[in-house]
């Protein structure tokens, strides 16, 4: 049991970093065994996955029933402190099994069935603990009507995993992060409340507003290097840039593979094209908002536009981008969205917004600040699904700048 648990402690850190294409010999090198030996174990690399997933899966589940137990009993603790509690088990879970984190973002392509229903398993305990414990806070007068709280509940959950990302922990402490990601979502950062009318007339708004609506004017050119790189970056979005060779996407596309070589370079190429197009489409929305006569608060709130319309023109470069993001890319150093680029931005708004009195909230740095506006800028792909872009930005609004918290 000892050796088994080191492989696969050896193969989650492995696959934080590279990905799935993590071969089983280099985790049998990384516990330092043979790789005849690994098969002692464990049968095959899928065997270890599902491994991965149960233990990931079981920790949830076991949060959730501790946070569920200390409802009944909440003692001394107020309702804000119950959710950074319960907010920090989450985070910490999330960074322990970050490998196991990394696989339920794609479809998993897998014969083992059991491999692909754990890494398409939603974490539906944790998710109903937190809607109790919200429910509770509710009750108790913390947490005003305004906010739908299973949706609530959805987001909370998502920003507490997504501290499993090392782009996004950048060295923090998950304990550290996980109550900042609290008090922006409960408390917000705007020191007094800002009305949806007063958002959507500010010059910010309106500028990423004109840019959003240029994106749904765009028209490709009709031909065959543009419907290779539709088809892939469909494919990428879908089941990863790993997963993805360029037979699928000669077969997606309708072409003889030998006519997707002729047309394009190489995978990664396609890749750097698709990403590169995006970045191009991004960028001009964040230079006319931050070059807009509005208050920085303003302009946070226009980058959310921004986000939110991002995540539905543009949901498979998205996807993309969150490959990087998650430390497991294809051999790129930044695809698309110059995230430290964005992070430096974000850090200077966020510095004006608190010297001239806008924002206040309690952080332990800005650079930790800035990652985490710009994470709760985004809103979950299956939220933004069921609510639509407007609704989503109110919500976003309402978690990120007004909070939910009753003032």
């Amino acid at each position: 049991m000892v050796r088994r648990t080191e492989i696969l402690q050896s193969a989650a850190a492995l696959i934080a970093v590279s990905g799935l294409r993590t071969s089983l010999q280099d985790i049998a090198d990384a516990a330092g065994i043979q790789a005849g030996s690994l098969y002692h174990h464990f049968e095959s690399k899928e065997a270890i996955l599902v491994e991965l997933l149960r233990r990931y899966h079981a920790d949830l589940d076991h949060i959730a029933e501790q946070a569920e137990s200390g409802l009944d009993d909440p003692g001394s603790s107020s309702a804000f402190d119950r959710l950074v509690d319960l907010g920090t088990a989450i985070a910490h879970g999330a960074v322990t099994h970050r490998a196991a984190l990394q696989m339920t973002f794609y479809e998993f392509p897998s014969p083992d069935p059991e491999l692909t229903a754990l890494a398409g398993q939603r974490p539906t305990a944790i998710l109903q603990a937190t809607l109790q414990t919200l429910r509770a806070a509710r009750w108790s007068g913390h947490i005003g009507p305004q906010v739908d709280l299973p949706i609530l509940a959805d987001r909370f959950v998502q920003t507490m995993l997504h501290v499993g990302l090392d782009v996004i922990r950048n060295n923090a402490g998950a304990d550290k992060l996980a109550a900042l990601f609290c008090r922006i979502l409960l408390q917000g950062l705007a020191t007094k409340t800002v009305t949806d009318e007063e958002l959507d007339s500010s010059p910010a708004y309106l500028a990423a507003d004109e840019v959003v609506r240029s994106w749904h004017e765009m028209t490709d050119p009709d031909d065959e290097r543009t419907h290779i790189r539709a088809v892939a970056r469909a494919e990428f979005g879908r089941k990863g840039f790993e997963f993805t060779s360029i037979r699928d996407i000669a077969s997606a596309a309708g072409l003889g593979t030998g006519t997707v070589y002729r047309l394009i370079d190489s995978k990664d190429q396609l890749l750097a094209d698709i990403m590169q197009t995006f970045g191009e489409k991004m960028a001009p929305g964040w230079t006319r908002v931050l070059d807009s006569r509005s208050s920085p608060l303003e302009k946070i709130d226009a980058i959310s536009w921004i986000q939110t319309n991002t995540l539905e023109t543009f949901a498979d470069e998205f996807r993309i981008q969150l490959a990087w993001m998650r430390q497991s890319p294809p051999d790129t150093p930044n695809p698309g969205w110059l995230f430290s680029t964005r992070v430096g931005q974000m850090k200077s708004l966020l510095a004006e917004g608190i010297r001239c009195g806008e924002i206040a909230i309690d952080s332990p740095s800005n650079g930790m600040l800035a990652r985490a506006v710009m994470e709760v800028g985004w809103i979950p792909e299956n939220i933004l699904r069921d609510l639509g872009t407007r609704a989503s930005l109110i919500h976003v609004r309402d978690t990120s700048l007004r909070g939910v918290s009753r003032r």
